[in-house]
């Protein structure tokens, strides 16, 4: 932000620099005339000499604040796909960090911080969490009796 306000600051320092010129452009011409009708032709060439010159440096001028505003458009838009692309980026990852924390190593290690803590885990939890706990719960039950019952499988063959 900061870089953006100085070069917001430049473009119109440059504008007013410009605008300044134009004006000891038009006081250069009124000296030419004036010398002119004095008869005066040498003063009046290099007052002319110097209209022209300050015309030249209004032109550049208006150029450089152009320049600087375009580059400050650009940095400005940059800037703002930059802010979406971190935000775009910081949703896929926290996204990407919850999908692939394994559901049943946090229920395992809730289990036995609840057993280290000496506490019942269903009587700990809010009730709206109790149900999926209990489903959870059998099913691990479930995936235990399997195994044994493959174990005694094995054993039979």
């Amino acid at each position: 932000m900061k870089h953006l306000f100085n070069l917001r600051f430049a473009a119109k320092e440059l504008a007013r620099n410009s605008k300044k010129c134009d004006k000891e452009e038009k006081a250069e011409k009124a000296k030419v005339k004036k010398a002119i009708q004095k008869g005066n032709m040498e003063v009046a060439r290099i007052h002319a000499e110097n209209a022209i010159r300050q015309k030249n440096q209004s032109v550049n001028y208006l150029r450089m604040s152009a320049r600087i505003s375009a580059l400050m458009d650009k940095f400005e838009h940059q800037f703002e796909t930059l802010d979406v692309q971190t935000a775009q980026m910081e949703d896929t990852m926290s996204s990407t960090t919850t999908l692939t924390t394994p559901q049943n190593q946090v229920e395992s290690l809730m289990h036995e911080l609840a057993d280290e803590a000496g506490l019942d885990l269903n009587m700990e939890l809010p009730q709206g969490q109790t149900g999926s706990l209990a489903s959870t719960m059998a099913s691990t039950e479930q995936d235990e009796l399997s195994q044994r019952l493959s174990k005694l499988r094995d054993q039979v063959e």
